[in-house]
C-alpha cells in the first residue's frame, strides 16, 4: 500500500499533468500565435498567488481526454477583492466547450452569483465540441442561463484572447463588458468557410469578427488593446471603478491633494462660433479628476462619449455628446451606447452625469428605416427608468427630443445645470425663424435685417433663463465653477433612494 507521502506525491504529479493541457508541443503553438496559455493569463490578471483552482481534474465523459477538459476555473483576487473566473485552454481540443467544460463554468458562475462577486470569463475556444453533439450545445444553455441570473446583481466581463464562434459568441453578448485582442481576438457566428459555402463572400476572420470591427462597426465589444498582457491590464482598471454586486458603492479613492474645484480653462473651451465643433472630452477632463477618465466604446458611435471617471475621488458614469462627430447628434448606434450604459450604471448604483451639446437626432432615410425611433426610445426608456444619482449639464445645445431624451427634468433627473451661453429650444434659432416667420421675412423691404431681427428673437426664447423660470433648469452656472457644483451635487444625492411601482418588469424597445 502507498503511504501518504506517495499519495501526496501522485497529487502532484497530476497537478503537473493538468496544468500542461494539450502538451508542450501545442502549448509552443500557442506561443508562436503569440497567445499566452490559459494559466498565465490567470497569473496576469489576478494579484500575485491569490489563485484557487477548481475543478482540475474533471475529465470528459465521452473519452477522457486531459483533465480539466479544457478549462481552467477558480477564484482570486483583484486590487484585493474577490472575483470568480474561467480561462478556456485552446491547447485542449481547440478549447471547444463539450459537457464537462461547460459544468465546470456554470459551477464557478453559481458560486459568483452565490457570493455576489463579479465574474470573469477568459474566451480562446473554436466552438461546440461536434462530437459530443448536444451535451455541447446544452452546456452553452446553461452558461447563457446563468448569465441573464447574475445580469444587474454582479458585473460581468468577458474577454476574448483568441476565436470565439458559434453560439458561443452569445454569453460574451449577454455579459456587461466585452474585451478583444487586437492580433489574436474573434467573434462570429458563422466563419469565413461557412459564409463562403452559404452566400459566395469571401472574407477573413479578422475581417469578419475581429476586434477593430467589434469596437468600432457593431458595436459588440467595448475595448480592445494589442497583447494578452495589455487587455488583462485594462480588466484590472476596469474594476477599480465598478462594485463588487449591485448592493454595495463603487469604490471610493481619496480626493487629489492640491485639488482645485475651479476651472478656468471651461471659459474658454467652447469656441465663439456656436457652429464649430470642439472636443467634449475637454469638458470631461476639466470636470474630472485627472487622468481618471476612462472610456468606453470609444471607437464606436463617437458622436457620443461614455465612460467612467472620478470626481473628488468617487466614480461617476459621464455621458456626452461629442460634436467633433456628426455635431453631436443622436443616431441608432449613439442610443444604444448610451442607453446600455445607462443601464448598468444604474445597476450597480453609479452616479451618472450627462453632458448636453446636441443639435436633435441625425436626419435621414437610413436612420428611419433603420428605426431610430425604436432606437431613440431606448434612451428615454433608460434614463426614466433609472433611479440611481441624475445630474445633467447643458453646454451648448440642448434641441428637440434630443433634449428631453438626455436626462432632462421630465425623465427624472435630480439636478439640471446650464450655462449661460445654453440654447433650449425645440430647434435652432435660424431653423426656427425660417419656420414660423418665412412670410414675415420674404415680405420685408429688407429681408437680411427682418431675418436677423427674427433669429435673435428666437434666440431670446431659447434662453436657458426661460427654461430656468418654468423650472426645467435648477441652476445657471458659471462654467469655471461646474466642478465645484457637481461634487456639491453629487454629496448631496449620495443617500438618494427612490421608490417605483411593483411590476415583474418593464418592456424596453430593444
Amino acid at each position: 500500500m502507498m503511504d501518504m507521502f506517495e499519495r501526496v506525491d501522485g497529487l502532484y504529479n497530476s497537478r503537473r499533468m493538468a496544468s500542461l493541457g494539450g502538451g508542450k508541443e501545442k502549448i509552443d503553438r500557442q506561443k508562436q500565435k503569440g497567445k499566452l496559455t490559459a494559466r498565465e493569463r490567470i497569473e496576469l490578471l489576478l494579484d500575485r498567488g491569490s489563485f484557487m483552482e477548481l475543478n482540475a481534474f474533471v475529465r470528459s465523459r465521452q473519452s477522457g481526454g486531459p483533465l480539466g477538459d479544457g478549462v481552467v476555473t477558480g477564484f482570486g483576487k483583484i486590487h484585493g477583492r474577490p472575483v470568480y473566473l474561467f480561462s478556456q485552454d485552446f491547447t485542449v481540443t481547440g478549447g471547444a466547450l463539450g459537457e464537462m467544460h461547460a459544468k465546470k463554468i456554470a459551477a464557478v458562475m453559481d458560486l459568483a452569483l452565490k457570493n455576489k462577486t463579479p465574474f470573469i470569463g477568459l474566451n480562446d475556444s473554436g466552438g461546440a465540441r461536434i462530437q459530443e453533439g448536444v451535451l455541447s450545445l446544452d452546456g452553452y444553455g446553461h452558461i447563457f442561463y446563468r448569465n441573464v441570473l447574475c445580469s444587474g446583481v454582479i458585473p460581468q466581463i468577458s474577454v476574448i484572447l483568441g476565436p470565439c464562434a458559434g453560439g458561443a459568441v452569445y454569453s460574451p453578448a449577454l455579459t456587461d463588458f466585452v474585451f478583444m485582442n487586437e492580433k489574436t481576438g474573434q467573434m462570429f457566428i458563422t466563419g469565413p468557410k461557412v459564409i463562403k459555402t452559404a452566400t459566395g463572400e469571401s472574407v477573413s476572420a479578422c475581417e469578419l469578427g475581429g476586434a477593430s470591427i467589434h469596437n468600432s462597426i457593431s458595436g459588440n465589444a467595448h475595448f480592445s488593446a494589442a497583447s494578452d498582457e495589455a487587455v488583462l491590464k485594462e480588466v484590472r482598471k476596469l474594476l477599480s471603478y465598478i462594485p463588487q454586486n449591485h448592493e454595495e458603492k463603487p469604490p471610493a479613492q481619496a480626493r487629489p491633494e492640491k485639488d482645485d474645484d475651479m476651472r478656468p480653462a471651461l471659459m474658454t473651451v467652447l469656441p465663439e462660433d456656436v457652429r464649430q465643433p470642439y472636443d467634449v472630452k475637454n469638458v470631461i477632463f476639466e470636470i474630472a479628476d485627472k487622468g481618471t477618465f476612462f472610456e468606453v466604446q470609444q471607437h464606436f458611435a463617437k458622436n457620443a462619449v461614455v465612460g467612467f471617471a472620478r470626481i473628488a475621488g468617487e466614480v461617476a458614469g459621464v455621458i456626452a455628446n461629442q460634436p467633433k462627430h456628426l455635431a453631436g447628434s443622436l443616431n441608432m448606434d449613439a442610443a444604444d451606447k448610451i442607453s446600455r450604459f445607462i443601464r448598468f450604471c444604474d445597476s450597480y448604483q453609479i452616479p451618472i452625469l450627462t453632458l448636453v451639446d446636441v443639435p436633435g437626432f441625425l436626419p435621414g432615410i437610413r436612420e428611419e428605416h433603420g428605426g431610430v425611433i425604436r432606437h431613440g426610445a431606448k434612451i428615454l426608456y433608460a434614463y426614466a427608468e433609472a433611479t440611481a444619482a441624475k445630474v445633467t449639464v447643458i453646454l451648448r445645445k440642448a434641441y428637440g427630443g434630443a433634449y428631453v431624451a438626455l436626462n432632462s427634468k421630465a425623465l427624472g433627473a435630480d439636478a439640471v445645470f446650464a450655462w449661460p451661453n445654453a440654447e433650449i429650444a425645440v430647434m435652432g434659432a435660424e431653423e426656427a425663424a425660417d419656420m414660423l416667420f418665412a412670410n414675415e421675412i420674404k415680405s420685408a423691404a429688407n429681408q437680411k435685417a427682418a431675418k436677423e431681427q427674427k433669429v435673435r428673437q428666437c434666440m431670446q426664447a431659447a434662453s436657458p433663463f426661460i427654461a430656468a423660470r418654468h423650472g426645467m433648469v435648477d441652476d445657471i452656472i458659471d462654467p469655471k465653477e461646474t466642478r465645484k457644483k457637481l461634487i456639491q451635487t453629487f454629496e448631496m444625492l449620495k443617500s438618494k433612494q427612490e421608490n417605483r411601482p411593483k411590476k415583474k418588469h418593464g418592456n424596453i424597445p430593444l
